[in-house]
């Protein structure tokens, strides 16, 4: 493939031609040549930046497929500009067996379009207290471990799971929630929450655990990842352990980044993810978080569900909003169209940070890297529609805002896994 007057922004930024071969950037240069009939992708006029990058999906096949597959959720990334993304483990069955996990690590090749890595478990059945065998699910491909959805509730558990990981040099990713202050929340403990007359979930559901789970990390020396971090109080709290040198990278939702909890203004279960929207200064902070590195990256928490699931009201709906194919849009147009970002620091936390933070061959653009490339239109508006998404999943608060940012092609490894005209005239 030649994709030719490609503008790359990123890590490397530079105007020109970029020659691919067999999956591999082979040439970067002016006016490249390629034989006869080999495919050819004219980007002028549109931006070129490394693919991105999502380390928190959930994809929820097996057992769950009425919500999403790997197939539509992985057409999802691509149509969202990513080539690389991680799933979590709380499919049905949970592949808290060697065989289960092999076989979820065989489905994710065979039937993602893009690069499907695998969180393993950290326990068996993600609620119980006995660790999988790190060691063998390390040896079979899994990036580490998490029991995302699942917060471990025992101290005790945790410590030796951090210990457990750390010895097969693997990172543990945490879904931080002390279940017994969540009780039966639905939305962020405040004012807001009681206007409405919901129960609420109070900022210490996540940073009280977050501040055992650092400590811990500590003293175990593990790569400690922290999962959709939504507090002023947590965010504080990373920053403190970077400065003591701990290992702990975490991430933001792009949801937790753009919307707070005064924007729920009725009962509509399309604002129920957990953790919750937060308060104005929660927002700020972890705003705050990322623009200095508190926070290293964003991730979706790409959360599918039925119609049905989401149906009903914020007391019954399931938790959770899809984010894969509005992500990159939603941040372009309110953070780097707006000045508070620019666009290479946005490339660098939704692609080059987390590449670099988990060891993923991605990130960059360059000679001899792998051929894994967003081509983005960012000049012309249009409006958030779930009829245009891959995505069997249409639980979204952010339908009908106006964007720019739109997907004209993902390359992934060198193959085109989409295609602006894949879905014109849906």
């Amino acid at each position: 493939m030649l994709i030719k007057n490609a503008a790359v922004v990123g890590p490397e930024s530079f105007t020109g031609d970029i020659r691919i071969t067999n999956g591999v950037i082979t040439a970067i240069g002016t006016d490249l040549t390629v034989p006869v009939g080999t495919p050819t992708i004219d980007a002028a006029g549109q931006t070129v930046f490394p693919g991105l990058v999502d380390v928190h999906v959930h994809f929820r096949d097996p057992g769950q497929t009425d919500k999403e597959t790997i197939a539509t959720g992985s057409r999802a990334a691509a149509h969202g500009g990513f080539t690389t993304v991680v799933a979590m483990p709380n499919v049905t069955p949970v592949p808290d067996e060697e065989e289960k996990i092999a076989a979820q690590l065989a489905k994710n090749a065979a039937e993602s379009v893009v690069h499907t890595r695998q969180w393993a478990p950290i326990t068996d059945g993600l609620r119980s207290d006995q660790l999988v065998n790190d060691a063998a699910f390390k040896r079979l491909g899994v990036l580490g471990f998490s029991n995302d959805g699942v917060g471990v509730q025992h101290a005790r558990t945790m410590m030796a799971a951090m210990a457990a990981a750390r010895a097969v040099d693997a990172p543990l990713a945490a879904h931080i929630e002390d279940e017994s202050l969540r009780a039966d929340g639905v939305m962020n403990a405040g004012p807001v929450a009681d206007q409405l007359g919901l129960p609420g979930m109070p900022n210490q559901t996540e940073s009280s655990q977050l501040a055992r789970d650092l400590d811990l990390a500590a003293a175990t020396g593990v790569h400690y990842h922290a999962c959709h971090i939504s507090t002023r109080q947590s965010v504080a709290l990373i920053r403190q352990a970077k400065a003591a040198g701990v290992h702990v990278t975490a991430e933001v939702t792009p949801h937790h980044l753009l919307l707070e909890d005064s924007d729920i203004t009725g009962d509509d279960p399309n604002f129920k993810m957990n953790p919750p929207l937060r308060s104005h200064a929660d927002r700020l902070a972890v705003i705050a978080g990322l623009l200095d590195g508190t926070l290293d990256m964003v991730a979706t928490d790409h959360a599918p569900h039925t119609v049905a699931d989401k149906g009903g009201t914020m007391r019954t709906a399931a938790f959770g909003i899809v984010g894969l194919e509005t992500a990159f849009p939603l941040l372009y147009t309110r953070f780097v169209r707006t000045g508070q970002m620019t666009l290479p620091q946005l490339i660098a936390r939704m692609s080059t940070i987390p590449a670099s933070a988990f060891g993923l061959p991605a990130g960059h653009v360059q000679v001899g890297g792998p051929a894994d490339l967003t081509i983005m239109d960012l000049n012309t508006p249009y409006t958030i529609d779930p009829a245009t998404w891959f995505s069997k999943g249409k639980n979204s608060p952010f339908i009908g805002e106006q964007v720019y940012g739109r997907t004209v092609a993902t390359i992934v490894s060198g193959a085109l896994v989409y295609a602006a005209a894949q879905k014109e005239g849906r």
